[in-house]
Formats: C-alpha cells, structure tokens, sequence
C-alpha cells in the first residue's frame, strides 16, 4: 500500500538543503502541505540565507504545497509562531522532522564551553522548542508523528564531537519520554541516525563514490515512514546508502549482592556476570530498571 500524507501537515526544520529539503519534497510529492524552515546559515550556523525559499519553488514546481519559515529552532516565540502560522493557513500540523543542526567540532581539550552549549541549544533545545510549539495541537487533533534526528556520534560516540554527540543522545532520551506522554493521544515519537553526504559530512575526506552512495534521497524513506500514519514509536532507526537497522538500549539482568559483598571489590569480583548480556531487555520505560532490580534481589531472597 502506498504511503501518503495526503490532508497531512508537515514541519521540517532545517530543510534548505541536504536531508532536510530531500524530507520536504518527498513528503510533498505525497501530498503533505509543508512548512520548509530553515534560518539559512552555514555550517556552523551563522549567516543567512533564501535557502528555504527556493525549496518552496521547488516543490510548488511540481504542483506542491509550501510555505517557507526563517525562524531559529533555538527561539521557542519564533517556533510557536511558525506554528501559528501553519495552522492559520491549514488547519493543523500532523508531522513534525527536528531536522536543523549545526557543528562546532573540536577535541573536549580545545572546544570552548560556548561551542559546547551553542550545538546543544541548536540540537536539543531546538528540536525541543519544536515539539512544543506543535505538541498542544498534536494532542488537541489527536494525532502526530514527531522525528528527532539523533547520529551515531550520539549513540556510539565520535572523536571531536563532545557537544554534538551529547545533544543527539538527549534527543534519543528526549523521544523515549515523549513517546509515552504522547500515547494517549496518538502521537508516536521516533529517531533517525541517518548517514548521509551532506553540507555537514563534504569535507571529512570520504570517497567521492561513497559520498554518492550516501545521498540524502536514501535516508528519506526511512524518515517518511517513522512519520507515516502506520509509523512505530519509541524506536531508533538508522539509514545510509539504502542499508536500514535498528538501535537498542538495552539492560542486562545483573547480579544482586549479598550485603557484605556490595563494596568496590564486590563489583569487581562479579564485573562478568554484571555486564553479561544473556538475557538482557530492551525496556520500554524507565520503571523496567527496578522490575530487573527486584528480580535479581528475589534471586537472593528478596528484600529481607
């Protein structure tokens, strides 16, 4: 069955260019109405630009619906207005891609707190501001399908990337919460680690074959689908190269130790069976870390 977003509102933020404009044309192309945001700066996030604009003519090229925003994602009164704005013209706002970033790489040691704090503001922040500019209207029409765009940096670590990596982990934390307040009401929250040749990835000196191969356009379909009426939740998806897979938190069974054993040396001595992954879960909330306590502890007699 084909996917479409027919009668679909759709925000996708930092989309002048790379995955974001790729999100924003296939989405149209679908029928979705889409607002095109992008603040227009370079790399590092200064500067301006019309880039969102021509994303607009792009898609209205083809028959589309479009409007463009200029607004920071790290300003929470300009995102609530983008999302006035969309609602005054369409009645609504059904999907929503946290997709602008910038970079400010460098080494822990020469990385200014500024740089630091600047790309947690833009990332997590940013896609924070979002989701509640739209977040009382996904809730109100009870529907919505929100992405945050996590990495790999995030999930694995990358060297020289401190601040990004932990602005996009917080935005994989940030979806396994919302996810749970937004059920109720249908709203389903995902993550994308996408790996993709863009403006942000052109200059880490990569094939130009695999950078290519790395198109946006193959990551796409594995954005539209977690904002799809039929989409998942709570789930942490990575595409590149037209290669999909799935991330999990996961947590291990453990060990409970008797009261004399639970020093330093107790947890050295039993480091094998703590980090033993037989059996390990992927909880769906936070409250499954004591259920794992409360039944290693049984293993000992319990609590008395």
């Amino acid at each position: 069955m084909t996917i479409s977003f027919k009668d679909r509102v759709a925000i996708v933020t930092g989309a002048g260019g790379g995955l974001g404009r790729t999100y924003a044309l296939e989405l149209a192309r679908r029928g979705a109405k889409v607002v095109v945001n992008d603040l227009g700066g370079s790399r590092d996030g200064t500067g301006h630009s019309d880039a969102a604009l021509k994303v607009v003519e792009e898609i209205k090229a083809f028959g589309g619906e479009a409007m463009s925003n200029g607004g920071n994602v790290a300003d929470l009164e300009q995102m609530t207005e983008m999302v006035a704005k969309a609602k005054e013209a369409w009645g609504g706002v059904h999907v929503l891609i946290n997709n602008a970033g910038i970079l400010r790489d460098k080494s822990f040691a020469k990385m200014t707190m500024d740089d630091f704090k600047l790309v947690v503001d833009v990332h997590l922040i940013g896609s924070a501001n979002c989701t509640k500019a739209v977040w009382e209207t996904m809730r109100e029409q009870n529907y919505g399908r929100i992405l945050m765009t996590a990495s790999s940096t995030g999930l694995f670590g990358n060297f020289g990337q401190a601040n990004y990596g932990a602005a996009k982990l917080g935005l994989a934390g940030l979806t396994k919460t919302l996810y749970l307040e937004g059920a109720k009401n249908n709203i389903r929250v995902n993550t994308l680690a996408p790996v993709a040749g863009t403006r942000m990835t052109e200059d880490l000196g990569m094939p130009e074959a695999l950078f290519n191969a790395l198109k946006p356009e193959n990551v796409a379909p594995a954005a539209l689908f977690l904002v799809s009426e039929d989409a998942p939740t709570n789930m942490i998806v990575g595409a590149g190269a037209g290669a999909y897979h799935a991330s999990f938190i996961t947590l291990t069974p453990g060990v409970a130790l008797p009261e004399a054993e639970r020093t330093p040396e107790g947890i050295a001595a039993h480091w094998d069976q703590i980090i033993d992954r037989t059996g390990e879960i992927v909880p769906q909330s936070g409250g499954e870390q004591s259920g794992v306590v409360m039944a290693a502890l049984n293993k000992i007699g319990g609590l008395g």
